[in-house]
C-alpha cells in the first residue's frame, strides 16, 4: 500500500521549484504537512482543496516518513 500511495507524490522541476507536490499538482507535500501540524483535519484540507483525494493526505505522510527517518532513541 505504501509504495501506492508514494506514487501519488511527484517530483518535477518546472512544479513548484521542484519541491515533492501532489500528483504533479501545485500543491506541495510541505503545504499538507503544514496544515496537518497546524491542527487542520484531513476534512479541513479535503474541503479546502476539492481536488484532493484522502489517499493524497496520506500519501504526504507517507512520504514524509519515507524522506526524514524518525531519528533512534539511544538508552542513558
Amino acid at each position: 500500500m505504501e509504495t501506492s500511495l508514494l506514487n501519488r507524490i511527484t517530483i518535477i522541476p518546472d512544479v513548484c521549484n521542484g519541491k515533492p507536490t501532489v500528483r504533479g499538482m501545485r500543491i506541495t507535500v510541505e503545504t499538507i504537512l503544514q496544515y496537518l501540524s497546524a491542527g487542520d483535519s484531513v476534512d479541513d484540507i479535503l474541503k479546502a482543496y476539492s481536488f484532493l483525494e484522502k489517499e493524497d493526505i496520506q500519501a504526504c505522510i507517507a512520504f514524509a516518513l519515507k524522506t526524514y527517518p524518525l531519528p533512534k532513541m539511544t538508552s542513558n
